[in-house]
C-alpha cells in the first residue's frame, strides 16, 4: 500500500533545497510516496511521453514522480525501517521511503531529472547514481563533490539521462554502516526508442547480505566474511516474490550487487543471453549465451530469454552457501559417525536431545523445530513434492500457458502433463559391478630398492 507523506512546509528543508540547486522550481518539493509492502507491487505504467514496459520490482514497487515543466521530480527520503525478510523475522535496517532497498526509480533516456533527497537519519548521507554519466557535483560523494546532507535537510540532484541501461543508487556517506543497513536502490533507464530491445516482462531485484545473530535485529555493520542472511531485495527464500511469465513471453531479468562478494546466478530450465551490463547495453550480436552469470560487487546484469518452456524453474546463486538461512558458521561435520553412545549419554541430561548431522541436513529442512526469537530455519520452504530445503538467494520462474500480459499473480505450482516426473524405479534391480576384477595373486611384484640417506645406490652412475 502506498500513502502520502506531508512533510512540506519546513523552513530548513526549503533552504536546504534551494541552496543546491538556485532554482526558483526547486523552492517547491514534490511529495514522497511511502510503502511497508512486502509483495510485488503493480508495474507503474507511463500516461504520457515515451511508451516503454515497465519493470516489476521484486517485493518492491517503482517510486511515483511528477512532470514540473519539462523536468521529471521524484522525492527519496532517507530513513529508518523495518523490513520483514521472511514470515517469522524482520530486521531493523535504513532505506528510503519505508523500504529497504528503496523504490526504483524509472525514467527515460534524454529526460531531465530532479531527484529531492530529504534526510531523516540520525547522521548525514548523501546519494551516489551508481552508473550513470553526469555532472561532478551531483555525483554524490560527500565531502568531494558535495557537502554532507545532514539530518533534517534536504538536497536536489539534477542531470539529464545521456544513455539508457541497468544502474543503481546508494549512499557515498559513511558507506561501511549505510550501505550495509540496507541503503540503495535501483535506477532502471528505459530507451527513448520503445521498440529498443524490448521485452514483454522486466524484473529487477538488488543483492545485499546481513549478519544478523537469532533474537536480535541490528546487521552486524563490521562484518565482512561472515554473514547469515544473503538476500534479493532484503528478502530470503521462501520470502521472495516468484518471477512470472507466459509462455512465449520475452523476459529479462536485471540485478546489481552491493554485497561483500560475488554470486553467480544461476537458472533452470533455460539458457539465455546476456543483454545489458552496468557499462550499457550489450550488442545483439555480441551478446552471449549462458546459464549461470557471474555477478561482482558494484557490477549490475541483464540477461533475455524467451519463456518457452512451461515449468517451475529454479533461480539462485550458485554458491550453495548463499541458499541458506541464519547460517551457524562452526557447525561441526558429523557425516559418517555413530552417535549411538553419545545419544544414550546426552539424553540422560536432555531427554528431547535429537542426534542430527550424521547421515547429512536434510533432516532439518523437514523438521519444524522450535527456533529462537526472530530467525529463520536453515533450510526451509515446501513446494509440491516436499521440503525444498533452500534459503537466501533462491527463487522460481514460473512460465505458464494462457497468461494475460498484465498478470503477476502466482499461478500456484506446475502441473505436470502425464508422465513427465522423475519417479521411483520399482521393477527388478540388477546386480552393480564395483569395479574391474581383482588382480591373480600371480601377478609379479613390484620390486624397490630403497637407498638410505647417505648411502649410495650400487646402481648408480658416476
Amino acid at each position: 500500500m502506498i500513502s502520502r507523506r506531508e512533510i512540506l512546509g519546513s523552513a530548513a528543508v526549503l533552504v536546504g533545497a534551494s541552496a543546491v540547486s538556485g532554482r526558483a522550481q526547486a523552492a517547491s518539493i514534490p511529495e514522497a510516496p511511502t510503502s511497508t509492502a512486502t509483495t510485488m507491487q503493480p508495474p507503474l505504467v507511463p500516461t504520457s511521453g515515451p511508451d516503454y514496459q515497465p519493470v516489476v520490482t521484486l517485493n518492491g514497487w517503482t517510486l511515483p514522480w511528477r512532470m514540473n515543466g519539462d523536468w521529471k521530480e521524484f522525492h527519496l527520503v532517507a530513513e529508518p525501517v523495518v523490513r520483514e525478510l521472511a514470515p517469522g523475522m524482520v530486521a531493523h535496517l535504513w532505506g528510503y521511503n519505508g523500504q529497504s532497498p528503496g523504490p526504483t526509480i524509472e525514467a527515460v533516456e534524454g529526460d531531465k531529472v530532479r531527484i529531492f533527497v530529504t534526510n531523516k537519519l540520525p547522521e548525514h548521507t548523501t546519494i551516489h547514481w551508481h552508473g550513470i554519466l553526469l555532472p561532478s557535483g551531483m555525483d554524490g560523494v560527500g565531502g568531494l563533490t558535495q557537502p554532507h546532507i545532514k539530518p533534517g535537510k534536504t538536497f536536489v540532484y539534477e542531470f539529464v539521462l545521456t544513455k539508457s541501461g541497468t544502474f543503481m543508487y546508494h549512499p557515498h556517506a559513511d558507506e561501511m554502516v549505510q550501505m550495509a543497513m540496507g541503503m540503495m536502490g535501483f535506477l532502471v533507464v528505459h530507451p527513448r526508442d520503445p521498440a529498443f530491445r524490448r521485452v514483454d516482462r522486466d524484473f529487477v531485484f538488488l543483492m545485499s547480505a546481513y549478519d544478523i545473530d537469532p533474537g536480535t535485529y541490528l546487521p552486524k555493520v563490521a562484518e565482512m566474511t561472515a554473514f547469515n542472511m544473503w538476500t534479493w531485495n532484503s528478502r530470503v527464500f521462501p520470502g521472495i516474490d516468484h518471477i512470472v511469465a507466459g509462455k512465449g513471453d520475452k523476459v529479462r531479468i536485471r540485478f546489481g550487487n552491493l554485497t561483500m562478494t560475488n554470486h553467480p546466478i544461476h537458472m533452470h530450465g533455460y539458457d539465455f543471453k546476456v543483454s545489458c551490463t552496468d557499462g550499457g547495453w550489450v550488442p545483439e550480436a555480441a551478446a552471449w549465451p549462458e546459464v549461470t552469470v557471474d555477478c561482482a560487487v558494484g557490477q549490475m546484469r541483464a540477461f533475455d530469454f524467451v519463456a518457452d518452456n512451461p515449468g517451475d524453474w529454479a533461480i539462485h546463486c550458485h554458491k550453495s552457501h548463499h541458499t541458506m538461512n541464519a547460517m551457524g558458521h562452526d557447525i561441526r561435520n558429523f557425516v559418517g559417525m555413530k552417535k549411538s553412545d553419545l545419544v544414550k549419554s546426552v539424553r540422560k541430561l536432555v531427554p528431547e536431545y535429537m542426534p542430527m548431522g550424521n547421515a547429512g541436513m536434510a533432516d532439518m529442512g523437514e523438521m519444524e523445530m522450535p527456533l529462537p526469537e526472530n530467525t529463520l530455519p536453515m533450510m526451509t520452504g515446501f513446494a509440491q513434492f516436499g521440503a525444498v530445503e533452500m534459503g537466501g538467494m533462491f527463487s522460481v520462474v514460473k512460465v505458464r500457458e494462457g497468461l494475460a500480459s498484465g498478470d503477476y499473480k502466482d499461478p500456484g505450482w506446475f502441473k505436470h502433463p502425464e508422465g513427465k516426473v522423475s519417479y521411483e524405479w520399482k521393477g527388478e534391480s540388477k546386480a552393480v559391478e564395483r569395479g574391474p576384477p581383482a588382480a591373480s595373486d600371480k601377478t609379479k611384484a613390484i620390486e624397490l630398492n630403497v637407498v638410505k640417506p647417505g648411502k649410495q645406490s650400487p646402481h648408480r652412475n658416476h
